[in-house]
Order: C-alpha cells, then sequence, then structure tokens
C-alpha cells in the first residue's frame, strides 16, 4: 500500500455571499474531488490543538502525525532546517519576512503593512535585498540567511524567545502597537525601512508597478527543534514535495526526503504538475511508501483576500495535482490511500489563519464498491459525523 497525502494549504474557509453562500472549496471545480468522494470517507479534523495559535507550522506537524504540543518548538527554526542552517543550542531561529509598509507616514510607527510578501518577490531579487542588511546589521550575534521569496532567517545567537505577531494577520494596520518588545530587534526593523525603501530593487519595483519590499519584519522565534524519524516511527520511507522552506524543514526534521521540483515556487503559478509527478515517480519507480504533497497557493490567495484566485487555486489542485496522481497511481497498479486536506482555514473575509475543524477526504483504492452522494467540502464533513480529534489520530487512521 502506498500513501499519499495532498494537502491545500489555507485550503479550507467560510460561507460567502458573493458565491450564493458557499465556500471556495464547494463553488470551485473540481471534478476528480466530486469522483472520488463517491468512494471516500469524509470528516472534521482539529489539526489545532487548543490553546495553541493557529499556523502551518503547528497544523502541518499535527498533519503528518507530531502532536504540537510535544514537538513545536517554534516556526523559523524548522525553516533554518530546510535551509541548512546549523543551529547551536544557544541559537535563536527568527522569521525574517520581507515586507511592504506605507512610505507615506514620516515615523515608522505610523505606517502600516500594505503586503506581508512583496507582491511575492523572487528569491533572487530578495537575496539582494538580505545581503544589503546582512552588511549592515550582521555580526557575531546576529546573522541573516536567504530563505524563499519573502520568507527568511535570522539567527540570533544567545537570544530570547519573545512573542511576536506575524505580517499576515496585521495586514493594513498602524505597525506601531506590533513591534518586538525587545528594542534591539524592534530597532532593526526601523533601520531596515532606510536601508530597503531606496534600495536599487525597489526603485524599479516601482516603476514597474511592483509593491517595495521595504522592511524587515521579524516573528515566529524558537530553540532547536528534535523531531523523531518518521519512517521509525510509522515503518514508511517518505518524500516531501514543497516549495516552502517550512515544510522542507519539516521534511529533513521527520527524516523524508525533500523532492525540489522546478518551477515549485509557492504561488499560484506554481509547477504544480512536477509536484504531483514526482510524488507518483517516488512512489512507483523509487520504492517509497509516503508522499507529502504540500500546495502554497490557497493560503496565499487567502491572505491576500483573493476570491477570485482562491477558487482557481483549489481548482489546479484538483486538476494539476490530484488528477495527474490518482491516474498515475492506477496506471502503476499499486494500492493506495489518498488523504485531501487542509492545514487550517485561512478565510478570505479575515486574510488570516484559524483554528476551525478543516474538511479532510480519504480515498482507499482498494475500496471498490462503495458509493456514497456526498462531495467534498466544509459543509458536508460537518455532516458527515466523523470528527478526529488531532491531526496525529487522522495519520495513524490514514496509515492503518
Amino acid at each position: 500500500m502506498k500513501y499519499i497525502v495532498v494537502l491545500g494549504d489555507g485550503m479550507a474557509d467560510y460561507p460567502i455571499d458573493e458565491i450564493g453562500g458557499q465556500t471556495p472549496l464547494e463553488y470551485a471545480k473540481t471534478p476528480m474531488m466530486d469522483l472520488m468522494a463517491e468512494k471516500s470517507e469524509i470528516g472534521l479534523v482539529h489539526t489545532i490543538p487548543v490553546g495553541m495559535k493557529p499556523g502551518s507550522d503547528t497544523a502541518n506537524l499535527s498533519v503528518i502525525g507530531y502532536d504540537p504540543k510535544k514537538y513545536y518548538t517554534g516556526r523559523s527554526p524548522l525553516e533554518a532546517l530546510s535551509i541548512g542552517v546549523p543551529m547551536k543550542d544557544t541559537d535563536i531561529a527568527i522569521r525574517c519576512n520581507i515586507v511592504t509598509v506605507s512610505d507615506e507616514e514620516p515615523e515608522y510607527k505610523n505606517k502600516k503593512i500594505i503586503d506581508h510578501s512583496s507582491g511575492e518577490i523572487s528569491t533572487e531579487d530578495a537575496d539582494i535585498l538580505i545581503q544589503a542588511v546582512q552588511k549592515e546589521f550582521g555580526n557575531e550575534e546576529f546573522h541573516f540567511y536567504t530563505g524563499t521569496s519573502y520568507r527568511h532567517l535570522l539567527i540570533w545567537d544567545k537570544g530570547e524567545v519573545i512573542e511576536m505577531t506575524p505580517p499576515h494577520d496585521i495586514l493594513t494596520k498602524t505597525i506601531g502597537n506590533y513591534l518586538p518588545k525587545k528594542d534591539v530587534l524592534a530597532q532593526m526593523m526601523e533601520k531596515s525601512y532606510d536601508i530597503l525603501n531606496n534600495h536599487p530593487i525597489n526603485i524599479a519595483r516601482e516603476k514597474a508597478g511592483l509593491n517595495k519590499a521595504n522592511s524587515l519584519w521579524f516573528w515566529g522565534a524558537g530553540t532547536k527543534p528534535a523531531l523523531s524519524d518518521f519512517e521509525q516511527k510509522t515503518g514508511k520511507r517518505g518524500v516531501m514535495i514543497s516549495a516552502v522552506d517550512l515544510l522542507k524543514g519539516i521534511g529533513v526534521g521527520a527524516g523524508l526526503k525533500n523532492i525540489i521540483v522546478e518551477g515549485a515556487d509557492g504561488t499560484l503559478e506554481t509547477n504544480y504538475e512536477g509536484k504531483a509527478q514526482a510524488a507518483v515517480d517516488a512512489l512507483t519507480k523509487d520504492g517509497y511508501d509516503f508522499a507529502y504533497i504540500h500546495v502554497e497557493a490557497p493560503d496565499e490567495m487567502g491572505h491576500q483576500g483573493s476570491l477570485e484566485r482562491k477558487i482557481k487555486s483549489i481548482e489546479y489542485l484538483d486538476e494539476r495535482v490530484i488528477k495527474i496522481v490518482k491516474e498515475g497511481m492506477d496506471a502503476s497498479g499499486e494500492d493506495y490511500r489518498i488523504l485531501v486536506m487542509p492545514d487550517h482555514p485561512t478565510p478570505i473575509s479575515l486574510r488570516t489563519h484559524t483554528s476551525d475543524p478543516v474538511p479532510y477526504m480519504l480515498y482507499d483504492s482498494t475500496r471498490k464498491n462503495a458509493r456514497h452522494m456526498w462531495l467534498y467540502n466544509e459543509r458536508e464533513a460537518a455532516a458527515s459525523g466523523m470528527d478526529m480529534p488531532s491531526g496525529a489520530a487522522l495519520m495513524e487512521h490514514f496509515l492503518d
């Protein structure tokens, strides 16, 4: 038996009047998921433990089978694993977004976050900006590392884990009340605006009608992580397929092989087909038992508040990932299971994550005769009566 998780990050949502009270998942045209639902188990799963903040870090740990209350040490340390940054026990890792802040207010504290992703800046452009920041601030205590797109890393030697706010939680809000309480971090963020706002990269971006990448934003601090090995825990050799450093870091920590797919970039225009085929090849040609395919686009579209693009991202997931995986596995003759789900909701109306339970669909190729009238979406999952208490419980059920 082979096992595939197709994770549509942030795919779940709330009913939206503009599309007749449906969610984007209900409204989207998803013929492959509709077909699979006829022979699938549908239900809800609670991926965010009570008392923990909803994020792709805690939620994906939960889905892969690691209780966040036991294993979570912060988001950024997982990203450090992906980038290949060796952390000392005394190091603190901090997520370092390059964001767009408004530039009309004279004082930094009065500015607003316009875009948490700086228009999904390319990694190449972002690297130039991170190098400029490292030149200004880098020393034995602080070191900046380039990640992917707008997502980067600060290592703080002998630092502190302090509470900081994710930038996607405060879009359009004045930043003064959300700056870190640690002066050295707040001062670096303010000074970064002076370094980046008129950098040649941003002058060119402004001329091209793109959002400037004109400030650092720190959040997600944590200590060196220690995950148990997935294969030792489950008996399954697995691969991780994602464009996002966080998920790659979870893969490294769990001993999954990270498969890098050319053109996979975490945006709406990512290489969906390449991800799907990489999973099929790993399972049918390379002897792996488990594949985790992570698609970031629904979450990004939720943060952007773009209903049309979120619907499109779900349709792409159906047509360009799930369809290819199912057809490839059918052709191989292997028995397989596919688990389709989000990690958390990212509602269009809120543009940030919530802790609501999410719908899952568990398809088993050996289940030949079962026929149901339901479809895969939030409403029907809630009506199914299936309610998994945690992602870890669902993963155990999936692999059973």
